[in-house]
């Protein structure tokens, strides 16, 4: 083969190989066009998504209503001291009848009140021992207004000569919150709604649907502030209360 030939077939040799590195760059410059226009868009789309993510509005509801407690408990408890361990217990037995003669006088069953403790303890003055007797008993109904009259005519066992301790006073609950709870939480859920539909309104917006929710603790209290303990009477009339706290999506 001459000189002239050797250099042709060198000469498209090289042409091919030109030809098939150009392919290959094109090819790949191509597949990364694609990923940079396909990356872009992801991109964009999921920035628009954050952007879309992130309007929202969280407020909070509110909801109370007025119950009357279903059910009364008052705890009596009174005791007796004396040098004579006999003489306090007698008198504390005196103390238990005129309670349950007082009761019975109000038109309360038998089973309405029943003794839930007792104890006895003594202590040397002087050498001299005194005995100290203490008896409680428990008064449960769910006769509210019953309950109302015989801690309105409290006093009368007093006049009866017994001595009623610290700590013994009415105390009314409300057993059936689970009755309106659902009631409530969606009174508040509403509540909720509509403050976030204002503060959309402010905004130019519009509120739709509810991301995430958390409901708060249901808390019953005294409706006119009366809680309760040594020389406050309980109310039997409350107010129950719950806040929730809703996340709510704006567009």
């Amino acid at each position: 083969m001459n000189d002239d030939a050797v250099q042709e077939r060198t000469r498209e040799g090289n042409g091919f190989l030109s030809d098939a590195a150009t392919r290959r760059w094109f090819g790949t410059a191509a597949i990364a066009a694609i990923g940079i226009v396909l990356g872009g868009y992801l991109l964009g789309d999921g920035l628009l998504r954050a952007k879309e993510a992130e309007r929202s509005v969280t407020v909070r509801g509110l909801a109370e209503r007025d119950v009357t407690a279903n059910l009364a408990t008052w705890t009596i408890s009174y005791s007796s001291t004396s040098t004579d361990l006999a003489s306090a217990q007698a008198k504390v037995r005196g103390d238990t009848e005129a309670i349950e003669q007082f009761f019975a006088g109000l038109g309360f069953p038998e089973d309405a009140l029943q003794p839930t403790g007792a104890n006895v303890s003594s202590y040397t003055n002087d050498g001299i021992t005194n005995y100290t007797v203490r008896q409680r008993l428990s008064l449960r109904t769910d006769d509210i207004e019953r309950a109302q009259r015989a801690v309105a005519r409290q006093f009368d066992l007093v006049n009866r000569g017994v001595f009623l301790e610290e700590g013994s006073g009415m105390s009314y609950t409300f057993t059936r919150l689970n009755d309106i709870k659902p009631e409530m939480v969606a009174e508040a859920t509403r509540d909720a709604r509509a403050a976030a539909e204002q503060f959309a309104e402010d905004s130019g917006a519009d509120v739709g649907a509810i991301k995430d929710a958390t409901q708060g603790y249901f808390s019953i209290e005294g409706r006119d502030g009366d809680e309760g303990g040594w020389g406050v009477s309980d109310s039997p009339y409350k107010k129950v209360r719950v806040v929730t706290t809703v996340n709510f999506s704006l567009s």
